[in-house]
């Protein structure tokens, strides 16, 4: 059994995309402890996902678990998930009009065996205003997601101009390199 260690509906559905056989567990930890212990997004993100992972797993030590952590990145700051709706209006002026990068980091695990990677997507806004930005917010939105938007929502609110890189990496879960990387640990197992 592959088991999903999220809360997150997107990621549910885009490992869908990867499989029809799985199970949804969500891993309650402390992410705050992760960016006490390191300084670079990388080290974060990889503890954050290993630890969600290792959560599940200890549950389920003859499954294969999977978890994830995105998070966004703008002039060498991590931004994560808005506190409050002035969080989220702060976070969408700071990114209107430039680039940004999004790092997942994931971590696939079975009993003592784990496999970890990190996908990084370059991520280019539009020229925002104010009112397209409080008109975002109003639709509840950007309040559960790093950076405070989500790529799926171009249809009503085109945020995006533009990404270099994997795309589901941006919605918070790289498919093709997740799937690629489950072969791979299925196969050596």
């Amino acid at each position: 059994m592959i088991i999903l260690a999220s809360a997150s509906p997107r990621r549910k559905h885009l490992m869908e995309e990867i499989t029809s056989s799985f199970k949804v567990v969500v891993s309650e930890i402390d992410e705050s402890l992760s960016f006490h212990k390191y300084q670079s997004v990388r080290h974060i993100i990889k503890d954050i996902s290993l630890r969600k992972c290792e959560a599940v797993a200890k549950d389920y030590p003859n499954d294969i678990v999977i978890s994830a952590d995105t998070v966004v990145v703008i002039d060498k700051q991590i931004i994560g998930k808005p506190k409050d709706s002035n969080d989220a209006y702060c976070i969408l002026r700071k990114l209107s009009g430039r680039k940004h990068y999004v790092y997942t980091a994931y971590t696939i695990k079975r009993g003592h065996k784990v496999m970890q990677n990190i996908v990084k997507s370059t991520v280019y806004f539009h020229k925002l205003s104010d009112e397209f930005i409080l008109a975002y917010i109003a639709s509840g939105s950007p309040m559960d997601k790093a950076g405070a938007y989500g790529f799926q929502d171009y249809h009503d609110f085109p945020l995006v101009k533009k990404v270099v890189g994997s795309v589901t990496n941006v919605i918070g879960f790289p498919t093709d390199e997740i799937k690629l990387d489950l072969q791979k640990f299925i196969n050596f197992d």
